[in-house]
């Protein structure tokens, strides 16, 4: 299995397939982009409890209840506590594309 491209590749990637010959789009706007998106899914998942990329997925705030767990070391039983996280969900048209 090959390699995932690094955030510089897909910077770069993204900075030469979205401009056009009269307007190109430099790294650091798309760089810029990317940040701002991230901060946008942190803020709506706060606030609503998802957020939605149309063709991707979906990042969605969830709790998990207390449980009883193992010791990987001594195989003890221990509590783990409820706590609350986020889970990413793939889209269907992108589950279907990618696994084609």
């Amino acid at each position: 299995m090959a390699n995932p491209m690094s955030k510089s590749k897909i910077i770069a990637h993204m900075a030469e397939k979205v401009g056009t010959k009269d307007k190109p789009v430099s790294k650091k706007q798309v760089a810029s982009f990317f940040d701002e998106l991230f901060n946008l899914a942190v803020k709506e998942c706060k606030s609503a409890g998802k957020f939605v990329i149309p063709g991707i997925g979906r990042a969605v705030k969830a709790h998990r209840k207390a449980r009883m767990g193992r010791n990987p070391a001594t195989g003890e039983p221990i509590k783990i506590k409820a706590k609350t996280v986020v889970r990413l969900r793939a889209a269907k048209a992108f589950k279907d594309a990618a696994l084609k």
